[in-house]
């Protein structure tokens, strides 16, 4: 999954990474504002350490996302050592959306995942189509806004992250993309 159906107004915006114990609250604060839903792919390792903060993501009506135990690279890692990475996050998060770190899944790891041992799980590979660039440092938060704000359309996948990393970005376009497209008459949904 890629994108979302096209044609009514609504948007999904996804996090990946978290959760974090002060950036995904600030996240939640954001949303709440708009009575806007998102979708948050989660890292096991992540869900382990704060889980209050998982539960609230829950708790709030939030999808959650599987994004692997320890956020490997699936091009960089052997199938067996990537698949089992996906396994040990399934015993904190329940739930058939998973979202390849860095978009990097093989072919190979992709049938692997559909087949033996992956199916108690239903899985939807989801994609995007809007990543905002908010990890690269190099970027200036302005940037990052002008960046995404001109290209989004009804039924975009929007990908921010709730991490250290991406926090200067991250904090500041979404405010903005919120208020800019509920204004626009959108409505922000989770994913699933």
């Amino acid at each position: 999954m890629g994108y979302a159906p096209k044609g009514k107004k609504k948007l999904y915006l996804s996090f990946d990474d978290g959760p974090h114990p002060t950036i995904t609250p600030f996240v939640l604060n954001e949303l709440r504002k708009y009575n806007a839903k998102a979708t948050f792919f989660c890292i096991g390792e992540n869900v382990v350490k704060y889980p209050g903060v998982y539960r609230q993501l829950l708790e709030e009506g939030h999808a959650i996302g599987n994004h692997t135990q320890h956020h490997i690279n699936g091009w960089k890692s052997a199938d067996e050592i990537y698949l089992n990475d996906i396994k040990a996050a399934t015993a904190f998060i329940d739930s058939p959306l998973y979202r390849p770190p860095y978009g990097r899944i093989s072919r190979s790891q992709i049938r692997k995942l559909k087949q033996e041992g992956f199916k108690d799980q239903d899985w939807s590979i989801v994609m995007w189509n809007i990543l905002a660039g908010d990890w690269v440092q190099e970027l200036s938060p302005e940037k990052c806004y002008q960046r995404i704000s001109g290209k989004i359309r009804a039924g975009d996948i929007i990908v921010f992250h709730d991490s250290e990393k991406a926090w200067d970005r991250m904090s500041y376009c979404l405010p903005l993309l919120l208020e800019k497209y509920s204004k626009e008459g959108f409505q922000f949904e989770k994913i699933g």
